[in-house]
């Protein structure tokens, strides 16, 4: 399989260096050499059976504009463009194209989702209050990251009722990144937490979702999918 790798930060080398490993042709090109999404010509993407982008808030949405019309099928690491969801969906759909994307490609990641969700199906209506903190990298752009967007939103999916679940956002250093979930009352309290050691998980993740999408069109959510892989 060919793979176009959009992005050559920490986490895109890693998808390549993953992606390599495990026998596929790799293509990477860097924002310098894909200015505006320059370079994704029809002919060019063309070449490639599936194209993952760990890039930037900023940029990936032209990248999938420029691919998802050709009808390519994408695999979207990057996140902060979520307002921008049912576009590139409709997109998509017309262009018969592949779309996953995901807030988070580790699979402990998406273990951790659905236990914040049955944490909220059985402590809210108990008097317990939710809250996420989450710390990265200084370089990170999106703040409260799509992660922590997540998980809040399925301890509200398992709530059932539209509760508070405040999110606090650290940036320090070099850190990998690590999400805590807290429930608690006056009396006791509960913690989750999900802490990455490296951003090896995050690519193994990916690699293997553009494995599973090169033979599907549609639109999916990496944690709706992730059992399949």
């Amino acid at each position: 399989m060919r793979i176009l790798v959009l992005g050559h930060g920490k986490t895109g080398k890693l998808v390549a260096e993953v992606a390599a490993q495990r026998g596929h042709g790799v293509h990477v090109l860097d924002a310098r050499e894909n200015k505006d999404a320059a370079a994704l010509t029809p002919p060019f993407v063309a070449g490639f059976d599936v194209v993952i982008d760990f890039t930037a808030p900023e940029a990936v949405v032209q990248n999938m504009r420029a691919c998802l019309a050709t009808g390519a099928r994408m695999v979207i690491g990057t996140t902060g463009w979520y307002d921008k969801l049912p576009d590139m969906r409709g997109l998509a759909e017309r262009k018969q194209a592949g779309l996953l994307y995901g807030t988070n490609f580790s699979i402990a990641m998406q273990l951790m989702m659905k236990l914040a969700q049955q944490m909220g199906a059985a402590l809210a209506s108990a008097g317990y209050d939710f809250s996420v903190v989450e710390t990265h990298h200084t370089t990170k752009l999106d703040k409260p990251s799509g992660t922590a967007i997540s998980i809040a939103e399925m301890v509200k999916r398992g709530a059932g009722s539209e509760i508070e679940v405040p999110i606090e956002a650290i940036r320090e250093g070099d850190a990998m990144g690590t999400h805590v979930l807290e429930a608690a009352t006056d009396s006791e309290r509960l913690v989750l937490t999900h802490e990455a050691r490296s951003r090896r998980g995050f690519a193994e993740g990916a690699v293997r979702a553009a494995e599973w999408l090169s033979t599907r069109t549609g639109c999916f959510d990496f944690r709706d999918v992730y059992t399949e892989l």
